[in-house]
């Protein structure tokens, strides 16, 4: 899933290792957040929220508003199973 973590890093002057170290996981744990590999656990998302100034709901959009994507597709499947 995107996210906006090496987006919002990137306009704090902040390089990989130095926001993995505040937030006490490794570059590679934060880089795999980034690439939306993996995502972070809730408290982790709530330091990312807190470090970089953005609500978390923003940072993971595609992953808190999943149902958006999901509507409408399953609207599709219902138009289509009865015609």
């Amino acid at each position: 899933m995107k996210n906006l973590i090496a987006e919002l890093r990137n306009n704090k002057n902040l390089s990989q290792l130095e926001l993995a170290e505040m937030l006490n996981v490794t570059q590679q744990t934060l880089s795999s957040w980034e690439i939306g590999r993996t995502i972070p656990k809730p408290y982790q998302m709530q330091y990312l929220e807190d470090i970089l100034g953005e609500k978390k709901e923003n940072i993971f959009f595609e992953d808190f508003n999943y149902k958006m994507k999901l509507i409408p597709s399953l609207k599709l499947k219902i138009l289509i199973k009865s015609k």
